[in-house]
């Protein structure tokens, strides 16, 4: 990847990129339409092309007063939806009466618009050739533009791409070759544990899950380390099940294949993790995938099953399509017990309970912390990421308690699944009192630009990276 971006205009500018708002465009417009009646007003997402002065000129709508992630997403919008159009020149991208945070977030959104599964640098902005000029940026601001730029798009599309293959090309061996290659290439300590060192280690719920498959087990530990003193360490736990069948408790045969997309917890973790490496970001981050897919064979666990988690405590198994939870339960109680963390967040693609709530406007989320929850809810609102707060009130563990063993992996009540869910998680981070939940089961996958049907959203990635920015 490289994107060359420069504050002199060394060539003729061959495309210009105009963003304007609606009331910019109406300051703005009077050096436009003397001689020719623009059919343009700067409403959201709308766009004009002209020729003008021996240039291909786009005006780009930003409609009324966006958010900075609103100008990210229209801009990759007319990246992608004018990919066959634009040329890769030196093209000039000016954003009418805007500050230093917007033209960055029109840049990332120029360059996350050239996503297309699978991804490969054929959008002129990524041609060698394509010279990029800001209007009034400093060659200090237009250097950390490309880096962060760079940088989200490296962690991003890794998020992207490994979410979308289909799952025979997403099998344990072949996501554990790359992620031996992306730590030798950061230089990331990596473990990665299979079936019978989880058994030694006592990751009873994740051999549980795993017990039925045909592929080995992959309880997979990265380590990304700042090289500061002093820095704070953040611990994430990824639920990566490579394709979920829900097991014994078998899914129905509609839309199962978009199983494939049940790791999206961990492609966030995995995108998070490059883009953090990549902007060298001061803080150290302890990352756990527990890695399996959840499979129909005669080994599999089946429901009535009493297993015990690493932290001692005994599940009663209900409902084998509750896999998530019991891959997170060790993966939580292994990160706790063995790293000391500064702040513990996990992600999943974990119940149809949230989607069914918020639909694919929002990730549900749980914290045992005030400061975190507002924190999250920054990074949230600033990446538009959004996320929506559920309570973990003790009322909801009387749902998961067990006549046989601790706990009942799902609670036989029909409602509320994704917080007993939350509530289950929390019965395995020990006393860790700055924890968070996010179930992103709704936002990970969905209706996506590049893709007739659903596609990895790349959700996520921001939403962690503008978090450890900030942390």
């Amino acid at each position: 990847m490289k994107i060359n971006l420069t504050n002199k205009n060394t060539k003729p500018i061959n495309q210009q990129f105009s963003f304007y708002t609606e009331e910019g465009w109406k300051k703005e417009n009077q050096h436009f339409n003397k001689h020719i009646d623009l059919q343009f007003s700067g409403k959201k997402d709308e766009t004009f092309v002209l020729i003008k002065n021996d240039a291909v000129h786009y005006l780009i709508g930003l409609g009324n007063d966006p958010k900075d992630n609103e100008l990210q997403q229209t801009a990759a919008k007319f990246s992608y939806q004018f990919r066959k159009k634009i040329q890769a020149e030196p093209t000039s991208v000016e954003v009418f009466n805007s500050n230093k945070r917007q033209k960055e977030e029109i840049i990332k959104g120029l360059y996350l618009g050239t996503y297309e599964y699978p991804f490969k640098e054929e959008h002129p902005l990524w041609n060698a050739a394509t010279n990029i000029v800001i209007s009034e940026m400093s060659v200090e601001n237009l250097e950390q533009i490309q880096l962060k730029t760079l940088a989200l798009c490296k962690g991003q599309f890794a998020c992207m791409e490994w979410l979308n293959k289909p799952q025979n090309f997403k099998k344990t061996a072949q996501i554990s070759a790359f992620l031996k290659e992306t730590a030798k290439r950061y230089s990331f300590k990596i473990s990665i544990y299979n079936r019978q060192q989880c058994e030694e280690l006592g990751l009873g719920a994740f051999v549980a899950v795993n017990q039925g498959s045909s592929q080995e087990a992959a309880f997979t530990v990265i380590e990304y380390q700042c090289g500061l003193k002093n820095a704070k360490t953040a611990g994430l736990v990824g639920k990566c099940v490579l394709f979920d069948t829900g097991g014994i408790s078998i899914k129905g045969a509609e839309n199962l294949h978009y199983m494939k997309s049940d790791m999206g917890g961990a492609t966030a973790v995995i995108g998070t993790l490059i883009t953090a490496a990549e902007l060298k970001l001061p803080v150290n981050v302890v990352a756990v995938l527990p890695i399996t897919d959840n499979a129909v064979s005669n080994d599999a666990y089946t429901p009535s099953d009493v297993v015990t988690a690493y932290n001692g405590k005994t599940i009663e198994v209900l409902n084998t399509d509750a896999e998530g939870r019991m891959t997170l339960a060790d993966g939580l109680s292994y990160l706790v017990q063995n790293y000391k963390t500064d702040v513990l967040i996990d992600l999943a693609t974990l119940t149809g309970s949230a989607v069914r709530m918020f639909g694919y406007t929002c990730g549900a989320y749980f914290s045992n912390n005030d400061d975190l929850k507002k924190s999250l809810e920054t990074a949230a609102n600033q990446t538009g990421q959004r996320l929506w707060n559920l309570p973990l009130w003790d009322v909801w563990k009387d749902d998961f308690m067990s006549d046989v063993a601790d706990f009942k992996n799902i609670s036989s009540k029909p409602f509320g699944d994704c917080i007993v869910a939350g509530k289950f998680l929390e019965q395995f981070i020990g006393d860790h009192h700055n924890w968070a939940h996010l179930d992103i089961a709704g936002v990970a996958f969905g209706n996506v630009l590049y893709m007739k049907e659903k596609g990895a959203t790349g959700y996520g990635v921001q939403l962690l990276v503008d978090f450890l920015e900030n942390f």
